[in-house]
């Protein structure tokens, strides 16, 4: 179990370590929620009917759904780490090293969610600007929400990297995910007036959840943040143990 863990350590120090070499996608996580928040948010503000909570303007509404989508955008990618290193030779690797398989996955899904979170946290740093006031205990708990997603949504993108052979198809398939994931969340409006059929997506969407606990804490809107929680449990443990099952087979690893 330790060795395990070891392992598992050293798999994510080398992902952050890259990570931390690249520029483009940290300049991507702080202009991609700066294109929606501001933008559009400013749109929504100026250009619709006011929301029906008193207080709470579109900007401030939207602003939960864009860390979480912020979050989503990194975490998701971040199983793109497991193709590159199929295609150049690594997983082949560290598949027939005597090391568990779970660490491999635990190393992945630990690093995708530092670097999620951080992605998170970045979108999070401008709430003053939006007029949103948080106390200590605020904060911390949405520092913990943030993460606890990460931890979510980057397990959904180890699961796919098991899965999916080539960047090309990686990229292909995350689009098609993310996207759908993002608007069927409830993100960007409020499900009082939406139809029915609409509604039933959005609760069926685990990644609402997600937006709602955020919202709650954030915004101090009417929520379950219980409900949240048990949801995004139920649904991290449920991929991880996929993922575990298709690592588990060698031939998910490499051609």
């Amino acid at each position: 179990m330790t060795s395990g863990l070891k392992d598992s350590y050293y798999i994510m120090k080398r992902d952050l370590i890259r990570m931390t070499r690249q520029k483009m996608p940290l300049i991507g996580a702080v202009v991609r929620p700066i294109l929606w928040l501001f933008f559009l948010g400013t749109g929504l503000k100026f250009g619709f009917i006011a929301l029906p909570l008193v207080g709470i303007n579109w900007q401030q509404y939207i602003f939960p759904g864009i860390i979480a989508m912020n979050v989503l955008f990194s975490g998701v990618m971040s199983g793109a780490t497991i193709v590159w290193d199929r295609e150049f030779g690594f997983l082949k690797e560290i598949t027939i090293a005597p090391i568990p398989r779970w660490s491999i996955i635990l190393g992945k899904v630990l690093s995708g969610t530092i670097i999620a979170g951080c992605q998170g946290v970045l979108v999070l740093a401008v709430y003053p600007l939006l007029g949103i006031s948080l106390g200590f205990l605020q904060l911390a708990q949405t520092l913990l929400a943030i993460f606890f997603i990460a931890m979510a949504v980057t397990a959904v993108g180890v699961l796919l990297a098991a899965r999916i052979r080539t960047l090309e198809g990686f990229g292909a398939v995350n689009n098609f995910v993310v996207m759908p994931v993002f608007f069927l969340s409830g993100a960007l409006h409020p499900l009082s007036n939406i139809p029915d059929w609409l509604k039933i997506l959005i609760y069926l969407n685990p990644f609402s959840y997600a937006v709602d606990l955020l919202r709650v804490i954030l915004l101090g809107l009417d929520g379950d943040p219980v409900l949240d929680i048990l949801t995004i449990v139920l649904f991290t443990n449920v991929i991880f143990l996929s993922a575990l099952y298709l690592f588990a087979q060698r031939r998910q690893y490499y051609p």
